[in-house]
């Protein structure tokens, strides 16, 4: 502690009324730098800081009590063997739509705000009452709720059966992280149908962080999809899945490359990505890429196999060339 009177100090070269000195003044210095790395001007910049954006806690927990209405005690939260179902999914549905209505009330400004959106030659038009546009869509999700649960039926059936490993419906539902990903992946779907910025893509990236498989929310897919062991997979956001697809750890259904805008930006808002017919499967590591590939119906991809152009229907596509080397362990 030092002796000196604080009033008989220098005056802080970064507040004037500040008598501060050692580590003090150092979190002075900081705090004047970083002021001006932190603007707050409600715009859609790298730099900016303004509040006022969807929360990430509360669109999680939107997104939990939505599982839990597809899922009753199997998803997030426990049910109370005394609770009914009903009963239960009512809370759970009402706490998610009031959540969300708030939530995407929050986003929808990025519509005509956002980065992407000054890029277009003609932007989307402000919504001039967003809070009425943040139920309609709300009210949108929900009435696809049914729709949803009974495309996830048919996803947790599809797991049974291509999974030997699976010995009963309830161990699909309460422990296969395919089931967790693709339950976000079919409600964020419907978000981004709807038009709702950030939303469905902070739903997506829950779900990624959580069992590591990135699914982005504009992809299209079909009835009775499976992950097997599912960790690594990528699915990019024009991905088009057809019915009774499976896929193993790894996969990567991505994108070639960017055609650039003459600002050498990528551009945006064009098929980037592949399309698999009905009947794929496509095994460990397996990389397909580009917008205008397609795998044709029941075809086979074997794994660590690179595709880059379509092939026809019943196709079996497997590394050329690659040579395995067996010795002896003495």
């Amino acid at each position: 502690m030092s002796d000196i009177d604080p009033l008989e100090r220098p005056a802080c070269p970064y507040r004037p009324d500040c008598r501060c000195e050692g580590i003090a003044r150092l979190m002075c210095e900081v705090m004047d730098k970083l002021q001006d790395l932190h603007p707050q001007r409600d715009e859609d910049t790298p730099e900016d800081s303004s509040t006022g954006l969807p929360s990430r806690q509360m669109v999680v927990e939107a997104l939990h009590c939505l599982q839990d209405v597809l899922f009753p005690g199997r998803m997030t939260t426990e049910l109370p063997a005394e609770q009914r179902v009903e009963a239960f999914i009512e809370e759970r549905l009402s706490r998610a739509s009031r959540l969300l209505a708030v939530e995407i009330a929050r986003a929808l400004p990025l519509r005509w705000k956002g980065a992407y959106a000054h890029q277009l030659e003609h932007p989307p038009a402000p919504v001039a009452d967003v809070a009425a546009e943040s139920m309609r869509i709300v009210a949108g999700l929900v009435r696809q709720l049914p729709a949803i649960r009974r495309l996830l039926i048919l996803d947790v059936q599809a797991a049974y059966d291509g999974d030997p490993a699976a010995h009963t419906y309830a161990e699909i539902t309460l422990s296969y992280p395919c089931i967790q990903a693709i339950t976000t992946h079919r409600i964020a779907h419907e978000l981004y149908r709807l038009d709702v910025p950030l939303v469905p893509r902070m739903m997506s990236e829950h779900a990624h962080g959580h069992v590591g498989i990135d699914i982005h929310p504009g992809a299209e897919i079909g009835e009775r999809f499976f992950i097997d062991h599912g960790t690594g997979v990528v699915i990019g956001e024009t991905t088009v899945i057809g019915t009774n697809v499976k896929l193993y750890q790894g996969v990567t259904l991505g994108a070639r490359s960017f055609p650039l805008d003459e600002h050498g930006r990528p551009i945006k808002g064009i098929k980037r990505h592949p399309t698999l017919e009905d009947d794929v499967i496509v095994y460990p590591s397996a990389s397909i890429l580009g917008g205008e590939t397609i795998v044709g119906k029941g075809s086979v991809i074997g794994s660590n196999t690179w595709l880059d152009h379509s092939v026809p229907p019943y196709s079996t596509v497997i590394p050329k060339g690659i040579e395995v080397e067996v010795r002896n362990t003495p």
